[in-house]
């Protein structure tokens, strides 16, 4: 994969005086020329809005926008483009789930359930659907390493459970959950899955009616797209039970002064101008991946964080938070007697880039018995040498930490 590395033109520069050694894919990930320059031959070429125009530039710019939304369909294996509705991010499409279909549905004695692992964007919305409707929050239980023991997961999930809402892979852990087994379980019991996808859909193949999952989230912007835009796929069916919940151009059919109609969809979810460029960006990030293939990404990415976790394990006084085994893009860990803030500061003074902090994963961090950690996540424009760096910065900070202390 080391070739790619030249497709990124951010990752060629040199950071307090050492080449740049980017680990924080898992927040967001690098762009590669040619999504660059598809963004740039929109504004540069045809910037004009979609659907409303019947001038070139905005034919150009429609066509553009839905051959996007085909791009995505195609992707993650959707029957039909009215199944992939383009939001601002997961966090917006878990919000559009939980507003337009669990307020409406739910009721007292009904039941959500997700992890304790779940980030900030798929539990908040659960908690406040419960408190408005009377609906219970569950959670099911974590093994010691962080991942699921199914016959668990068949003891949480009763009659009454409507909704599961579970992040694919774990953004501290790394942990692949076993999401096409979870759903056939839900489904038993007549409820619906919502996969958070965020941190699997730019790593892995997802062929959302292999998994049968009914809703899943994920974000351009850690799939080497622009910012600023996402994607909800749900189930047509489902979909077309849903209230808009933005209301306003774009989205309607016919206005009158009391009353109004929606057009169909995808687009009566789509209210007001759409993300138009960053639409052709992913569409653009799609192309990149698909070049490569998903199937050698995601062995890439498994090897890597193997070889990471592996490297550093073997140095003295680091904890590695997660499975030992079947873990997708990140490594946590934490230097015992060093705050991750601290272990983040001295990497970057060595121009090495890793997150530190609690990760929008609060609950898990108590879970975990840790205030923060420290987290190295990579991409394809990640190699051995990367994490021979890393290894050789963590021992530079406890040298470095062990004289101040000492």
């Amino acid at each position: 994969m080391k070739s790619y590395k030249k497709d990124f033109p951010i990752l060629h520069q040199e950071v307090n005086g050492h080449p740049l050694v980017y680990l924080d894919s898992a927040a967001t990930s690098q762009k590669p020329i040619p999504v660059i320059e598809a963004l740039e031959d929109y504004y540069k070429g045809y910037n004009s809005n979609v659907h409303r125009g019947v001038h070139t530039l905005g034919s150009k710019a429609t066509d553009a926008y839905e051959g996007a939304r085909e791009k995505v369909r195609r992707f993650i294996h959707a029957r039909s483009t009215k199944e992939i509705v383009f939001t601002r991010g997961t966090t917006t499409a878990i919000n559009l789930v939980a507003s337009s279909y669990a307020r409406t549905r739910l009721a007292p004695g009904d039941e959500i359930v997700i992890t304790p692992s779940e980030h900030h964007s798929n539990l908040i919305p659960w908690q406040q659907v419960a408190k408005s409707t009377g609906a219970t929050l569950k959670y099911f239980p974590l093994e010691a390493d962080g991942t699921l023991d199914l016959a668990k997961v068949k003891e949480t999930i009763t009659p009454n459970t409507k909704i599961v809402a579970i992040q694919h892979v774990s953004n501290v852990l790394g942990t692949v959950h076993p999401i096409k087994e979870i759903a056939q379980i839900v489904h038993q019991h007549g409820g619906v899955i919502l996969v958070d996808g965020a941190q699997s859909v730019p790593h892995m193949k997802v062929d959302v009616q292999d998994l049968d999952v009914d809703f899943l989230a994920f974000s351009s912007h850690k799939m080497l797209g622009p910012t600023g835009i996402g994607v909800l796929y749900g189930k047509e069916a489902l979909l077309d039970e849903m209230e808009p919940i933005e209301f306003g151009g774009e989205m309607i059919d016919h206005v009158d002064l009391y009353d109004s109609t929606w057009k169909e969809l995808p687009w009566k979810f789509e209210g007001g101008t759409p993300i138009i460029a960053g639409a052709i960006g992913l569409g653009a990030a799609i192309d990149y991946l698909e070049s490569i293939g998903m199937d050698q990404i995601e062995a890439h990415d498994r090897a890597l964080t193997k070889l990471a976790c592996e490297k550093l394990s073997q140095v003295e006084g680091i904890t590695i938070y997660g499975p030992k085994e079947n873990r997708m893009g990140v490594v946590t860990f934490n230097v015992d007697g060093v705050h991750p803030h601290d272990v983040a500061t001295v990497l970057d003074a060595e121009g090495i880039a890793v997150r530190a902090g609690h990760h929008c994963c609060q609950p898990l961090m108590r879970w975990l018995g840790a205030t923060a950690t420290a987290r190295a996540s990579f991409y394809i424009y990640n190699d051995e040498e990367d994490i021979d760096r890393l290894v050789k910065g963590l021992q530079k900070t406890k040298e470095y930490f062990g004289n101040v202390f000492r």
